[in-house]
């Protein structure tokens, strides 16, 4: 199985099954000399655990890290940074009754496809146990952006029908309310909506708003690996997600040229933009505004209202999905948004140190 491996000069890969014995990732290109200790990771670790609320799977997962490589006294060493959790409470049992059975919008069908095989316990390599991983070395990517004075901060725009009231703006809610909605009333209908879809063996999607501040200009490169190209890769390689876009986004479709451009100024020799429809991003490029994106989740796939499916020997059936799952997959996705998008600016932040070679020679300390 190829495509487990992301990035060029900061790269992360991911191994492990959602029922095997443990799962982890390996980080390498991390820069030496960055603090670094389990704790930084284990924060962000917690914020992605199932269990959080009545709204996620009930697996307990403690999601223990340990880090086995890459650090020496607390510090980054440049060797490839290896992590692991174990999975604790997997029960494989649960799924016995459906190994001969494709359940609808999961990926069971194409992966028979493909593999002329698959692990139905809890869908192996597609679960999203495996996004665990992305936030291990995505907790490392957001360490090394710290450095920079990059800040990465994602939440729930909307859960089902609801969404935020931007004239209601409260980001300390997001920390306080479950599904990390930064709008207390918004939060309050749709804590009401998920109750009804969780009341009739439903489920439901959202909107994540990922908005990253103090990345400098020029970071980016102008034609296939624009930023917004590899940030929108690396988001929409995440488990549900069914579309991503930037500033105004679909929106700018129907727009004019004269709205939609972000007219400039100089405040006290600072640029200023009047608006930010472009997301921050120009040419593929950094302006050093802030950057704001949004990723489109589907609804968990796992319900139990019966549905019409497959078998694998080629009948026609249904199925009704027991056992534990998210029947609200975006509040514990926020930190896999936040986990993507470090990882993607992690990534380029370092190849842009290569597009000019005034910025060679100074890393070299060589001045004209």
């Amino acid at each position: 199985m190829s495509g487990s491996r992301f990035g060029k000069n900061f790269t992360v890969t991911t191994w492990g099954e959602s029922h095997g014995d443990s799962i982890g990732c390996v980080v390498d290109g991390c820069p030496a000399g960055i603090r670094l200790d389990e704790q930084d990771i284990q924060a962000d670790m917690k914020r992605r655990r199932p269990g959080g609320s009545p709204y996620s799977s009930s697996r307990e997962e403690h999601d223990s890290v340990r880090i086995l490589s890459g650090l020496f006294k607390g510090v980054t060493t440049g060797a490839p940074i290896s992590m692991t959790v174990d999975n604790m409470d997997a029960r494989s049992g649960d799924y016995t009754s459906i190994a001969h059975i494709y359940r609808p919008g999961h990926a069971d069908y194409v992966y028979d496809k493909k593999y002329g095989a698959r692990d139905y316990r809890g869908g192996g390599r597609a679960s999203a146990r495996e996004t665990a991983c992305r936030v291990m070395g995505g907790a490392v990517a957001k360490r090394f952006l710290d450095e920079l004075g990059v800040g990465i901060n994602a939440y729930a725009l909307s859960i089902g029908t609801v969404s935020i009231d931007r004239s209601h703006l409260d980001m300390s809610q997001i920390a306080v309310n479950p599904f990390g909605m930064p709008d207390k009333t918004a939060y309050e209908k749709a804590v009401a909506q998920a109750a009804q879809a969780t009341a009739n063996g439903d489920s439901l999607g959202g909107v994540v708003e990922c908005v990253i501040t103090g990345l400098f200009p020029g970071v980016g490169e102008p034609v296939f690996d624009k930023l917004s190209a590899v940030l929108g890769q690396a988001v929409l390689s995440i488990n549900a997600v069914k579309g991503v876009e930037f500033g105004a986004g679909f929106v700018a479709a129907s727009m004019t040229g004269a709205v939609n451009n972000d007219a400039m100024f100089y405040d006290g020799g600072e640029l200023k933009k009047r608006s930010n429809n472009a997301g921050g991003i120009y040419g593929g490029i950094s302006d050093g505004s802030d950057i704001t994106f949004r990723a489109a989740f589907k609804p968990a796939p796992s319900i139990s209202l019966k549905q019409e499916t497959i078998t694998d020997d080629g009948h026609n059936t249904s199925v009704s999905i027991k056992g534990r799952h998210d029947p609200l997959i975006v509040p514990r996705a926020i930190v896999v948004v936040e986990a993507m998008a470090a990882l993607a600016l992690a990534d380029m932040c370092l190849q842009s140190l290569l597009s000019n070679i005034s910025t060679i020679k100074r890393i070299w300390g060589k001045y004209d």
